[in-house]
């Protein structure tokens, strides 16, 4: 069973950018089959919260990957014995960022639980 999950980067950015590419690649044939199959979102050279191994930026990558769970710890184990990586993340993708989207009946029930509400803050003003 495949599932689908973010994985976000963080590489050191002294590393020139096709040395990042080479990196990546070599990654994602861990876990999937067709590495043109993986959506990148490059974010760029940014500076870090706070250092990491001695580092103030870093080059920060977020991917998406469908892959069978039992290819992440190898993947994973990778990651780990890179120099060139700083930190990463790999987390389930279960939706886009943001609220989900919202029906015409949901609108309607939470402008009536926020008056029904106002009227309970009346009602102990009142007291």
């Amino acid at each position: 069973m495949t599932r689908e999950y973010e994985v976000v980067y963080i590489f050191d950015s002294a590393l020139e950018d096709d040395a990042i590419n080479e990196k990546l690649s070599r990654f994602h044939k861990l876990v999937v089959e067709n590495p043109e199959e993986v959506t990148l979102d490059l974010w760029g050279r940014r500076q870090l919260a706070y250092k990491i191994k001695n580092r103030d930026t870093g080059f920060y990558v977020v991917a998406r990957i469908t892959t069978n769970p039992e290819t992440l710890p190898e993947f994973e184990r990778a990651l780990k014995l890179d120099d060139g990586v700083l930190r990463w993340l790999v987390s389930l993708h279960e939706h886009e960022l943001g609220a989900p989207p919202r029906s015409e009946d949901d609108d309607a029930d939470g402008r009536g639980r926020r008056d029904d509400d106002d009227d309970e803050d009346d009602d102990e003003e009142d007291d």
